[in-house]
């Protein structure tokens, strides 16, 4: 599980207040989800005053909200408008593009990345395999239910019991094909499976004839999406066996590019130039 880059020294040629800044916003997770003043000054050795100017820098400009009873500091709205925004940028794409392109090019199936969408996963990039297209459709934007599939199990498998519980218990489910799970006991169980061996499996549960192998993607400790890649049945002869290796390394690459900054090229190095001979400098 790849986590968000927090190397505390500030990198050459970088402003240190706004890296310091940064630093506090990403120290923020759902296991530690406020902060004090002294927390920060002790957590990153720094000087109080230096932690109070900024963390009430970033309340000012809304990134963060303190509590007046309590001084405690948490995440603001401006975070969430960015978080809005991030996924509808193109940036996304551009990071996940090349990763899933490569994939499809390995197997030869079609690659989906998707991101949980209340009761759905919907994919946000993906690459047509060689073998043709599992729609006559855009994939991108399908939405895909929770519970029917490869690409949704594999990440709601992954989500704390409590939170899974409160998603299907109570609710219907479709049935989509004959091969579709709507029991949420039997659902449950095969969630748990899929947790245990850190994948999911599915042939026909939600397209007729279609195999998927999935795993999650996870931002940190958090699941946040899964990578998904599939095709015709018959593609698939002998399960997903072959396909796993090269998936799982996808998804941790993933993983990597969506929580490391990408390496900064070396400026090229000054010639010194020499004199020719007989003459000096």
């Amino acid at each position: 599980m790849a986590e968000f880059a927090t190397d505390r020294a500030t990198p050459p040629g970088s402003l240190q207040t706004v890296d310091r800044a940064l630093l506090v916003l990403l120290s923020f997770e759902r296991s530690r989800p406020d902060w004090g003043v002294t927390e920060v000054a002790e957590e990153f050795g720094w000087d109080t005053s230096v932690a109070q100017r900024l963390l009430a820098t970033l309340a000012g400009r809304g990134f963060l909200v303190s509590d007046p009873v309590t001084r405690r500091y948490r995440i603001g709205p401006a975070a969430l408008r960015l978080g809005r925004l991030w996924e509808r940028s193109g940036s996304l794409e551009l990071l996940a593009k090349p990763v899933l392109e490569e994939l499809s090019r390995t197997t030869g199936d079609t690659v989906l990345f998707s991101l949980p969408d209340s009761f759905h996963m919907r994919c946000v990039v993906a690459a047509e395999g060689p073998a043709g297209p599992l729609r006559y459709h855009p994939l991108v934007g399908e939405l895909y239910p929770a519970h029917a599939g490869a690409t949704s199990k594999s990440y709601y498998a992954f989500l704390p019991d409590e939170q899974r519980h409160r998603l299907f218990r109570g609710r219907p489910m479709a049935r989509f094909t004959d091969r579709t799970v709507t029991d949420a006991d039997l659902l449950e169980e095969e969630l748990l499976r899929i947790r245990a061996q850190g994948y999911a499996w599915t042939v026909g549960e939600y397209d007729t004839g279609i195999g998927t192998v999935a795993v999650p993607v996870f931002l940190g400790p958090e699941p946040y999406g899964s990578l998904s890649l599939g095709g015709a049945e018959e593609r698939f002869p002998h399960g997903p066996g072959d396909r796993l290796d090269p998936l799982r390394q996808a998804a941790e690459l993933l993983e990597k590019r969506l929580t490391q900054p990408p390496q900064r090229p070396r400026p090229p190095r000054a010639r010194t130039r020499t004199a020719p001979p007989g003459k000096t400098a």
